[in-house]
């Protein structure tokens, strides 16, 4: 599709990647696990195979698009050849969470510890994504003027397309997997994590306040979100941990204790234990946004 396998662009005042956009005809750049410092989207044009994505495995096939958002652990272990094309951009060139009420994005394709990091393209949206992508590409390799900008356009129109499509399979996949009551003891759970995970961090806490015996919510959140409800719950704590670090400059601790930990130094071992890098490092790699974007 495109006339050239790899296309970036440097950001001018710290020499750092900002943007990429590579086709790929092999699984050599995803065959182990990848932690990047940017939000990452891989378009899957060809093949099939398993995800592992923070240690839990997806099944995939053609017509697949992932969102990982930075330092999100995942790699692609396919079944013979993989073709697909990669997008890769900076929190500095194109913040989420400056974006997010334009493109209703934050929360929904990156940043969503309650669904599965992916969505299945159908043939109309294909067409479309592939205009999208070739434009980038045209951008990307053309000197023109203010083409940060026309990236940036491609991107979010991209990124609105991805969410539309998320929103409308994520309500069929609720519909078909579970009755109204367990639909209802769902939702009833991502609110009261969504309301408390900043002052309760235990997963028995979550039994209590849903009226529900901890192995039944064990059961239900292990069957709908394909992990343990503890895992569901640090996972939403490091998401929020790593908007601090990146949109406020507020001090570690400060960070810690908004977040229900006392105790900073615990706090770093939990936030490493699942990054696997401290929260100095996260915010010094990733960036700060300093209001400039």
């Amino acid at each position: 599709m495109l006339s050239q396998s790899v296309y970036t662009l440097i950001n001018q005042q710290n020499g750092n990647l900002a943007f990429k956009l590579f086709e790929f005809d092999n699984n050599s750049y995803f065959d182990h696990i990848q932690r990047n410092n940017y939000f990452t989207l891989i378009f899957i044009t060809g093949g099939e195979g398993v995800a592992k994505v923070d240690f839990c495995d997806y099944s995939f096939k053609e017509d697949t698009l992932f969102a990982f958002y930075p330092y999100q652990p995942f790699m692609l272990m396919s079944k013979g050849c993989l073709r697909g094309i990669a997008i890769q951009f900076h929190h500095d060139f194109f913040c989420i969470y400056r974006h997010h009420q334009e493109i209703a994005n934050n929360g929904l394709l990156f940043n969503n510890v309650y669904e599965q990091p992916f969505v299945c393209v159908n043939e109309s949206c294909r067409a479309t994504m592939f205009h999208l992508i070739q434009g980038i590409a045209d951008e990307l390799k053309a000197d023109s003027f203010r083409k940060d900008e026309a990236l940036i356009s491609y991107l979010k129109l991209l990124l609105v397309m991805a969410t539309r499509i998320k929103l409308d399979q994520q309500s069929i996949q609720d519909t078909e997997k579970m009755n109204g009551k367990q639909l209802l003891v769902v939702q009833n759970l991502k609110n009261a994590i969504e309301d408390n995970f900043r002052i309760k961090h235990a997963a028995s806490d979550y039994a209590s306040l849903l009226h529900v015996t901890p192995t039944s919510l064990a059961r239900i959140a292990k069957n709908h979100f394909n992990k343990t409800l503890s895992d569901l719950i640090t996972e939403r704590i490091i998401i929020e941990a790593k908007r601090e670090l990146y949109l406020t400059d507020k001090t570690i601790k400060e960070i810690a204790y908004e977040l229900g930990y006392e105790d900073e130094f615990y706090f770093s071992r939990v936030f490493k234990g699942k990054t696997d890098i401290s929260p100095q490092l996260y915010r010094d790699t990733v960036g700060f946004n300093r209001g400039t974007m």
